[in-house]
């Protein structure tokens, strides 16, 4: 078995654990198969990331930080070191999981990138940041309380340097005539990507109290309460979206 194998396992939890569905946690078991589970659950994943590598070419400034809030396995910041390998900037990754902290250690270890990527066990309702030319929430903040979220965003506002980009993406809640609609076609998607309709089913259930979304009318209003004025959503697929603000 190559050095990644435990990160490349496929993504058999829902069919396999979930006799009495529990919340969803990002715990050893999801860790192990969140390569997989990412791809086949988020649609334009690849597209996402390749986008956000644009971003932080585009955007990341010398002597700057880009910040990967809810890094997980790291691919976000992994991306952005490689986006940006002309640049002198420092890559700051944060999670709240142990076992997703250890696992992105060792991969970024493994890429070599350990002088460019700081990966950090943290809260990032908790964190400071500075000096910030990037932040992107990538499908992370739709798991913090929502009454937490808009000081989470305030904070990434005023952390960021003029001229700096916050990228969030987040799975939404339509309105009620087009969400059914929106999820029935998404589940059909991951039918289509090897998931049976009871893994469908338990995962949306572990989830329910756990991935709480907002409306994009919640997301853009909250993004201009604390400031940014250039909004643009410039992903959506299905139930998915991701949006870029840029500070004056």
């Amino acid at each position: 078995m190559g050095k990644d194998d435990k990160n490349n396992k496929k993504d058999t939890l829902f069919e396999q654990r979930f006799e009495s569905v529990k919340s969803f946690a990002f715990d050893q078991q999801v860790t192990d198969v969140f390569a997989d589970m990412i791809q086949r659950s988020v649609p334009g994943y690849d597209a996402i990331l390749k986008s956000i590598a644009m971003y932080c070419m585009q955007y990341a400034q010398q002597g700057s930080k880009i910040y990967d809030l809810g890094c997980s396995l790291g691919a976000v910041a992994i991306t952005a070191a490689q986006a940006t390998k002309s640049i002198d900037c420092h890559i700051i990754a944060v999670d709240t999981s142990e076992p997703m902290v250890k696992n992105c250690q060792q991969i970024v270890s493994m890429k070599k990138l350990t002088d460019r990527i700081d990966v950090r066990l943290d809260d990032i309702s908790k964190i400071t940041i500075n000096q910030a030319s990037v932040v992107v929430s990538n499908f992370t903040l739709q798991f913090i309380p929502k009454e937490n979220r808009l000081a989470v965003i305030e904070k990434i506002y005023n952390g960021l340097n003029s001229g700096g980009i916050f990228i969030l993406s987040e799975k939404f809640k339509a309105d009620d005539d087009k969400d059914d609609f929106l999820i029935n076609h998404y589940h059909a998607y991951k039918k289509l990507n090897g998931y049976s309709n009871k893994e469908i089913q338990a995962k949306r259930q572990a989830l329910k109290d756990v991935l709480i979304p907002d409306s994009l009318m919640e997301i853009e209003s909250r993004l201009k309460s604390v400031g940014f004025n250039t909004i643009i959503k410039w992903f959506q697929c299905f139930n998915f979206a991701s949006f870029i603000a840029i500070k004056d």
